[in-house]
Formats: structure tokens, C-alpha cells, sequence
């Protein structure tokens, strides 16, 4: 069959799509072997990857079309630049590319400048080095900063919001459950199984001896949870999502919120959860690592321990005295203290991590695992209701 090629069971012109993408991927050149020439939008989607993944001290990649390739130090050239990107890719895609083209090209400075900052697609990573910078940024940078942070913890609280609190109401319904049961708090589906051995088959009914419900948790509260957060360089997208899952905690009245920042210094931002953009600018990302301190702190306010939940994330890179930190751990365990350890809460794969730490935590009864957004209100209601957690 001259001139085409089959391609799992379809035919297509040969040198069609296939040698198309094969020629994206490869950047073009006399050593890609393709042989194919772009023009129009393809030559340009090829400019722009070139500027940030081709060959040379300037990032271009020969044969990319008309357009120059390279982003250099520009503050105009990366503004048109994350234009380009923005008009040619889906939104997940420009979001690894800026990623990428901060840490490849470093051009973490560039994004001191509002005119930068605006062009930029929002996302968790972006909010982490913003934060990174926060101490060096210009006063004319702020407000817009704090917009794009603002942007991305809506965006996440509209996301994961409404699914915590109906996980953890229901948990917290669930260990709250009474003996004796107003009409409307009773839980008929148990209150049916306790007692269908006092079934009626004349009357076609059970009789209800023992009713069991729902206690009201709603209008007390019920559990006190101290998320313990480790804000070091490598914690950043954690420290993100942490903040926005500990304003969601706080909205609930059920739950009494403790959220704990903590390098080798400890600060407590309870303060400021009404708004989770003020918990991330309080934050200084970077620096050591004091995980003792800050569980010292920690321990110091619990009051109610058979009604807490501890939840540390954190790499457990200790800088402190690491035979202390796990005594502290111990102790809170054994007074009734349900005790988290996530080594990370993130998209990300697998972090990095002190697997000896883990391991003598594991020994403890407080299993060190990385846990994702969507399985965080899961964690926390296995944590609420003392069962054990859905470790990945």
C-alpha cells in the first residue's frame, strides 16, 4: 500500500500525525531524522518549546520556524512567552511548563514583577515559590501576588472544601452516637439491626428495646484537631494545601483548629484561619528543622487528649533531638492522642524522606505515609473515629 502506513488497525497518510508529533518531540535538526517541516501554529507551539526545552546556551532549538527561540533574562520576552504557551496548551500542561522554565531557566526573580505575575497560569506550585520570595518582594508586587495566592486557595477550597466537611460530619456524627436518642437524631438503620431479634412476623414489624443515634455534634465541640506543619523548602506544596484544609477544619464548628507552623522556630497562625491567604503569607518557607520544638508546642495545648487528632507533615529531616521528638510522640499516644504522620500532602509521587524516622514512628503505632488531597478528609475521619487509616 504505497504512500500510507497502518496505525493500530486505522491507515493514515505515512508522514501524517505520527511524524507530525515525532518532529514536536524531537525539536527538529539534522540529527531527528524526521525530515518534516512545520509551519503556521506548529512552528510556533515548536518556538515555544524550544525556548524552554531546546539545545544551547540560549534554549533554541534549530529548525523551529520563523520565530526566535529563547527566553534569555527578559522580563518581555517570558511575559510574551507565558502568552504563547497559554494560547497553544491546556492549562495542566503550561502549569509544568512554567514549572519547569522557573527552576531550568531560574527565573524566580522575574516574578517580583506585577506585569510577570499577571501573566502567569495560578496554580500550587506557582503559590509555593511566591511564598519562597515573599520576604524579597517589592511592595509594588504584593497586592498582586497575594491575588494570584488568593486565585489558587479558592480554587482549591471550592474543590475540596464541601467534600471534608461532609467526610468529617459524618465521622464526627458517628463517633458521637447515644443510648437514648431524640426522635429525629435516632440512626434507624443500626437501631434496626441491634434489634431485629426482636422481630414480630404477626405484626410484620421490630420492636425497637434499644434505640441507638446520632449525637448532635454540631452544636458543641466534639474534637480538637493541631495540624503541625513543617514549612522547610521541600514542604511547600504541602504547606499550600495544609493551609486550605485547616480553614476548612476551622469553619466547622464541631472541630476546635490548631494550625502550627514550624522551622526551627514554632509559630502558631490559629489567628488568622478565617483566611488561609493570611495562614500562607505567615509562613517562611525554607530554613531548618525542629520537629521536637514544634511537638513540644503542640503537646503543651492539648487539653482534651482522648479528643485529639495531631496530624504532623513533614519530611521528618530532624534538626532537633530526634530521641526526644519520638518520646514526645510516646507520650501523647499512650494519654489517648490520635497521632498523623504524613510525610507529605501533595499530587506528587513519592517524597523524600528520613526512613529511619519513619520506621521508628511506624514502631510507635503512627505509620509515616504521603497522603494526596482527595484522600485527606478520609485520613481525617478514620482519625476522628479512631479506626485504622486508609495508609496508600
Amino acid at each position: 500500500m504505497s504512500g500510507v502506513e497502518r496505525v493500530g488497525g486505522a491507515v493514515e497518510p505515512a508522514g501524517g500525525e505520527r511524524l507530525r508529533r515525532w518532529r514536536m518531540v524531537l525539536g527538529g535538526g539534522e540529527g531527528d531524522g524526521t525530515g518534516c517541516a512545520l509551519a503556521g501554529r506548529d512552528a510556533e507551539m515548536d518556538a515555544a518549546l524550544g525556548a524552554l526545552y531546546g539545545g544551547g546556551a540560549g534554549g533554541s532549538r534549530k529548525g523551529a520556524g520563523a520565530r526566535s527561540a529563547g527566553l534569555g533574562g527578559s522580563a518581555p520576552n517570558v511575559a510574551r512567552w507565558l502568552g504563547d504557551i497559554r494560547t497553544y496548551f491546556p492549562s495542566s500542561v503550561v502549569q509544568v511548563m512554567q514549572r519547569d522554565a522557573i527552576e531550568r531557566l531560574g527565573l524566580s526573580a522575574l516574578l517580583l514583577e506585577p506585569e510577570m505575575l499577571e501573566a502567569v497560569e495560578p496554580d500550587v506550585h506557582l503559590v509555593g515559590t511566591l511564598l519562597s520570595l515573599n520576604k524579597a518582594m517589592p511592595d509594588t508586587t504584593k497586592e498582586t501576588a497575594r491575588a494570584v495566592v488568593r486565585k489558587v486557595v479558592e480554587q482549591l477550597e471550592k474543590k475540596l472544601g464541601a467534600r471534608t466537611r461532609a467526610t468529617l460530619t459524618g465521622a464526627l456524627d458517628r463517633s458521637a452516637r447515644v443510648s437514648r436518642p431524640r426522635h429525629h437524631d435516632i440512626d434507624w438503620n443500626r437501631t434496626i439491626r441491634a434489634n431485629l431479634k426482636n422481630y414480630l412476623p404477626e405484626y410484620r414489624t421490630v420492636v425497637p428495646e434499644r434505640l441507638i443515634g446520632y449525637g448532635r455534634a454540631a452544636q458543641s465541640v466534639k474534637k480538637e484537631v493541631i495540624l503541625c506543619i513543617d514549612q522547610s523548602g521541600s514542604m511547600a506544596a504541602s504547606v499550600v494545601y495544609a493551609s486550605v484544609f485547616g480553614a476548612v477544619l476551622a469553619s466547622m464548628r464541631s472541630i476546635a483548629t490548631r494550625l502550627v507552623v514550624f522551622d526551627t522556630a514554632v509559630v502558631d497562625l490559629t489567628d488568622q484561619l478565617d483566611d488561609p491567604v493570611d495562614v500562607l503569607f505567615g509562613t517562611q518557607l525554607g530554613g531548618g528543622t525542629d520537629i521536637n520544638r514544634a511537638l513540644a508546642y503542640c503537646q503543651s495545648k492539648i487539653t482534651r487528649p482522648a479528643d485529639t487528632v495531631v496530624v504532623l507533615i513533614s519530611d521528618l529531616y530532624e534538626g532537633g533531638i530526634r530521641n526526644e521528638m519520638l518520646k514526645r510522640v510516646a507520650a501523647m499516644k499512650a494519654s489517648g492522642v490520635e497521632f498523623v504522620t504524613l510525610l507529605a500532602l501533595s499530587d506528587e509521587g513519592a517524597p523524600a524522606y528520613d526512613r529511619e524516622h519513619a520506621a521508628a514512628l511506624a514502631a510507635l503505632g503512627a505509620p509515616a505515609f504521603a497522603c494526596t488531597p482527595d484522600l485527606f478528609p478520609d485520613v481525617m475521619a478514620a482519625a476522628l473515629e479512631k479506626r485504622p487509616l486508609p495508609v496508600p
